[in-house]
């Protein structure tokens, strides 16, 4: 890999791996692979791949998550998502080293298609690790850190505000405080690096590295940041903070990101899916 998460040729570099996984996490993804294959039928299941922290080799015993992406040859039904949540609950419960489960579901159709290109395509493409079937990261192209990459990955943070201050609203436990805290300061970590990054030239999933990234273009800014990065690594239960992140940072960094990059190109009803999760 060249410098910057990027390749020799400039592009952004697939990160994780099957060989980066470590020791503590191997019995868990192992029984991932087997459980989705026993559950979902070949016609059914296309290709089912990792992401986040465990692939990168960078996930913690006890502290990290076990993150998945299955790409179904059709739309994903209620039957599908009842599977999906049963998995996760059967493997949170039976491996310690994991803090929880997430599996997302989309087809195949979705994830090739022209809309989602440079969202859940580049996702896809460049941040999931093939776990079985047929990756489709042959069928999709290279991709650079552009301006383009970044309207579609993240340009959407301002329609994402509502929610965000009803779940602040909703909030009223520590448990469901510090999920949220993950939630919010991971998406603020990301949108505020992704805004950056044609200027930075590079790509990194690291939540400490993106905040400092955004930071030397955003001095004013910078320890907002920072704070984003840290409770999204360690949740807290802290409502002022969330209120700092939810009703201060993100408007502005809606608003900037928008200026300097425009609008996400809107989904419809029928396509719209969310956007690629965080890292």
């Amino acid at each position: 890999m060249h410098g910057k998460g990027l390749d020799h040729d400039g592009f952004i570099a697939r990160e994780g791996s099957l060989a980066l996984v470590p020791e503590a996490f191997a019995p868990v993804v192992a029984a991932a692979k087997t459980a989705i294959l026993s559950a979902f039928a070949p016609d059914r299941l296309h290709s089912a791949y990792l992401y986040g922290s465990v692939p990168r080799g960078t996930a913690v015993a006890g502290t990290s998550d076990l993150d998945l992406l299955l790409a179904l040859q059709d739309e994903p039904t209620d039957d599908d998502r009842a599977t999906a949540r049963r998995i996760e609950d059967e493997l949170d419960a039976r491996f310690p080293q994991i803090r929880g489960v997430g599996i997302l579901l989309y087809s195949t159709g979705t994830l090739l298609s022209d809309i989602e290109r440079h969202d859940l395509g580049w996702f896809v493409a460049c941040l999931c690790t093939a776990l079985a079937g047929e990756d489709l990261a042959v069928r999709l192209p290279r991709y650079r850190p552009t301006s383009l990459l970044a309207r579609e990955t993240n340009g959407d943070l301002g329609d994402l505000l509502p929610r965000l201050r009803d779940g602040l609203a909703e909030s009223q436990t520590e448990a469901s405080l510090q999920k949220l805290a993950r939630t919010v300061g991971r998406h603020l970590v990301r949108t505020g690096f992704t805004l950056v990054m044609p200027r930075f030239g590079g790509w990194t999933s690291d939540l400490e590295e993106s905040a400092a990234v955004f930071g030397r273009f955003y001095p004013a800014r910078a320890g907002q940041m920072k704070t984003a990065a840290s409770v999204g690594r360690v949740p807290t239960a802290d409502r002022s903070v969330l209120e700092m992140l939810i009703c201060d940072l993100a408007p502005w960094l809606a608003a900037e990101y928008v200026s300097v990059h425009g609008p996400k190109t809107p989904r419809s009803d029928t396509t719209s899916t969310g956007g690629a999760p965080p890292p």
